[in-house]
Parts: C-alpha cells; structure tokens; sequence
C-alpha cells in the first residue's frame, strides 16, 4: 500500500484528562505518550475519573505546566498556581478499565476543581511505580489516557468529513474536537493512519494499536465547554461504523520507541496493513 508523503503538522498534549490542551513546537515522547500528556486526573470520591462525559465545563480548564508547578484557570474559579507533589498520598484512580492509585495534589487544587465542577473531588498525579498495559494489536503502556498512549489523525480524514458534513447542511468542526496528540498533514488518502503499522517521528517509534471509537465529547465545543450539536458523530455515523457499532476518527498507537518529535517532521511508515514495508 502506497499513499503520499506526510509530515507533523502540529502536536498537542492535555496535562489534566479531560482539560484544556497545550500546543506544542516539539515534544518529547515517552513510553507513556507526549511528555506531560494525561499526567494527572480529577477524580471523584470514589476515585473514578471525571471527564467531560460529565463534565462539559473541564473543556473551558485552561493548564500551563513546567516541571514543578501547574496553574489552571476557569471562569468560574479564577486561576491557581500549585507545585506538583510526585510523592505523598496515594489515592485510588479508575481509568475506565485501569484500577490503580495516583499521587494526591493537596487541598487546594482540590478545593479549586470542587469550585469548577461543584461536587467533591481531588487531583491526582501519575505515580512513579504506575504499571498500566495498553491493550490492540501493539501493546504499551499510558498514564491516564483513556486506554492508549498517542492519538493520530491526519488533515485529510478531517477534510472527508467537513465535506461530508457540508453536504448534510451541518456545520464542520476543528481537529481539536478529537483531542488528537499527532496531526499529520500531506496525505491525499483519507483515513490513511488507520492502516499504518509501523512508523516513525522523529527519533520516536509508533505502532498501531486500534481505530478510535469516538464518544459524546467531539459534541462539545472545546473552547466554551458546551455542547455544540449533533456533529462530528451524526455524520461519521453514516460512513465510519466500526465492527462494534462505535464511530471511527483516528487511530490510537504505543510507543515502541522513546524520543523526540516537532511539527515539520516527516512520517517515515515502516509498515501498512497490508504487509508492504515501505522502501
């Protein structure tokens, strides 16, 4: 399988599950993903995660991160500056299938996330023994994510569905909807991440694990935090029905290689569906 040449158009990494995002020129990947990505998670009192299924609200969290501090900002609560605990208190974290524990962040982001979302909660940090597998066709492992390390979509599958969208009458939605790490620009075909297998970025190495089954989330307006109407799933309904009913857009991968990657890299794919390697 063959297809046109593409290159990292621009990568995005969401420190607190179900907040904000941050651009990025460049980022270093870990086994675990983007540096930072899903590092933390807001859970409830019985340590399940809370999102935007939920929540739509986290959407409108803005969060700047360094290596010792976080500061979020909403609206609601203002902003607040705290440093990162890595030690401390452990509490339990349900991730959807993932039963583990985090690092506690202390009281007051507790206090500011209870403001925001108006029920108890607290914040919690990927832990240093954290031991999760990914599940697909390669495995790995992810802090907080869902289920996989990195999300991969190219602009040409968004291109398919704003012009299927259009012809509906709906309205098309950004990439940013889809919460993606990785957009890649320069394929013609669209969906061609879906058929990936093996590929590299820079000096990291991905391979891929499934299609992404989207959810209510892509509904919701990811500056506002409010729903926003029936689009991208109305439509993707109608031509990405996966083999479990779920809507398609974007694939999920593990990383196979740590290392570095920055917008402008080439994608070097090692491997298609089909079994051709690439020359």
């Amino acid at each position: 399988m063959t297809t046109s040449r593409a290159t990292v158009r621009s990568l995005r990494y969401y420190p607190i599950k179900a907040c904000g995002g941050v651009t990025a020129d460049r980022a270093a990947v870990t086994e675990a993903g983007l540096a930072h990505d899903r590092t933390f998670t807001v859970v409830d009192v019985d340590g399940v995660c809370l999102t935007q299924r939920e929540h739509r609200t986290m959407a409108a969290i803005r969060v700047a991160i360094s290596d010792d501090q976080l500061t979020v900002r909403h609206p609601a609560a203002g902003s607040l500056t705290f440093a990162v605990r890595r030690e401390g208190t452990h509490i339990p974290v349900t991730v959807f299938k993932h039963v583990g524990h985090g690092i506690d962040q202390g009281d007051e982001a507790a206090e500011w996330f209870a403001t925001v979302l108006g029920e108890p909660c607290r914040l919690a940090r990927v832990p240093r023994d954290h031991r999760r597998q990914t599940s697909g066709l390669h495995v790995g492992t992810a802090g907080f994510a869902d289920g996989h390390a990195v999300t991969v979509a190219s602009l040409a599958s968004l291109d398919e569905l704003t012009a299927r969208i259009l012809e509906r009458g709906g309205e098309p939605v950004p990439m940013d909807r889809f919460r993606v790490n990785v957009v890649l620009d320069g394929w013609t075909r669209s969906h061609a991440e879906d058929d990936v297998r093996s590929m590299s970025i820079g000096t990291a190495g991905f391979g891929y694990a499934k299609r992404d089954i989207r959810c209510q989330v892509t509904t919701i307006d990811q500056d506002r935090g409010e729903k926003a109407g029936p689009e991208p799933l109305r439509t993707l309904a109608t031509y990405r029905r996966d083999t479990d009913g779920g809507v398609a857009f974007a694939m999920k991968a593990a990383v196979t290689r740590p290392g570095e990657i920055a917008v402008g890299d080439t994608v070097a794919v090692h491997e298609w569906a089909s079994g051709e390697s690439a020359r």
